[in-house]
């Protein structure tokens, strides 16, 4: 075999593997986000993208007891919810709607405690501006933080509020854009509680 013919192999060889690299990297980095999102709307009942994030508030007084443990480690991971149905609001203590959405959130957690795991994820947020937030509106459920926006990406948020309803196998039933109202938010409990 001449050198030539050698050296054409090893490029084509090269330009195969740099191509399925490509392929690789586009799919891996592709945000998986908006197609939850679309999974959601299409009531395909996707399964929650998995998080394992620090408590930024630990008040779990309306949480089923047998989450009470979730807490003994400091970090609230999806797999702990399972179970029961949880309501995941993703909040800010800068955003306007998320102020006006705070006392319905607390109202409903306390009527369904025991039954439903609330839990807040507070993104692009200072702590200390959290804890005050959460303080002022005396939120009765455990909130955590995503301090690199992982679970923001993951959940394929484009601001927030956002609200997922999960049932208790961890899928996704139901979905929230924006500030909730006490209908759209006792819906997506209702759709998170039917498998129970």
């Amino acid at each position: 075999m001449t050198a030539l013919v050698r050296l054409l192999r090893f490029a084509a060889l090269a330009a195969v593997a740099g191509m399925l690299a490509l392929l690789i990297w586009r799919v891996t980095s592709e945000p998986q986000g908006p197609k939850l999102v679309s999974a959601v709307k299409a009531g395909k009942n996707p399964a929650a993208p998995a998080f394992a994030l620090p408590v930024l508030w630990d008040h779990g007084e309306t949480w089923p007891a047998r989450l009470g443990r979730a807490l003994e480690d400091g970090e609230v991971s999806l797999p702990e919810l399972r179970g029961h149905p949880v309501v995941i609001n993703f909040w800010a203590s800068w955003c306007g709607p998320c102020k006006e959405e705070a006392p319905l959130l607390v109202a409903s957690a306390r009527a369904h405690a025991g039954e439903v795991a609330f839990l807040g994820i507070d993104v692009q947020d200072f702590k200390g501006n959290a804890r005050r937030f959460l303080r002022r509106y005396d939120t009765n459920y455990l909130s955590v933080r995503d301090g690199s926006d992982t679970t923001y990406s993951r959940y394929g948020l484009t601001g927030v509020p956002e609200t997922y309803y999960l049932d208790a196998r961890g899928r996704i039933v139901a979905h929230s854009q924006g500030q909730l109202s006490r209908r759209e938010l006792e819906a997506g409990i209702d759709a998170a509680s039917e498998d129970r």
